[in-house]
């Protein structure tokens, strides 16, 4: 079964698929170039082995999507646990009122770096993910263009065999 890297995988068996048309023998009978004799059950094994990356891909997609909700959830709790730390030395610093005055200012902003942590760790996250997806996305959309053309070279040397 593929494993990481898959894409390159997918792209290597495109090549194949593309190498065995380009090779393939022109008809004797017409064809002006463009009909090719070829062996369909080559094709056939390597489109089989392109379907089987397909899900590794999607698994891949899912994994980093996860990984996303983990470190947001992270820093969400990281958040969290710096707001309450602040409240409390805020709390613990409390016996003058200046005293006071200054914990709470310095738990605002204690709290104020949090919240943009938070808001940074999260843009940074759904930046990451975006790309990934956007690059999975790529991948696929040339791995189905170069199947749809080889499965229309296919298409097209099955028509010329019937003539």
């Amino acid at each position: 079964m593929p494993q990481q890297g898959d894409y390159i995988d997918i792209e290597s068996l495109i090549d194949e698929i593309e190498t065995i048309v380009n090779e393939g023998k022109t008809p004797a009978f017409g064809g002006g170039g463009t009909k090719k004799i070829i062996d369909a059950q080559d094709i056939y094994a390597l489109l089989d082995e392109i379907r089987e990356c397909f899900p590794t891909e999607f698994n891949e997609a899912r994994r980093i999507v996860r990984g996303r909700d983990d470190i947001l959830a992270q820093a969400h709790q990281q958040a969290e646990a710096i707001i309450a730390d602040a409240q409390q030395q805020a709390m613990i610093l409390a016996g003058d009122q200046e005293v006071v005055r200054l914990a709470q200012l310095q738990a605002d902003g204690i709290r104020d770096d949090a919240i943009q942590y938070d808001h940074d760790t999260r843009y940074a996250a759904d930046e990451y993910v975006d790309q990934v997806l956007a690059q999975l996305e790529d991948n696929l959309k040339k791995v189905t263009a170069q199947i749809s053309r080889g499965r229309q070279s296919l298409a097209d040397s099955a028509s010329s065999r019937n003539y």
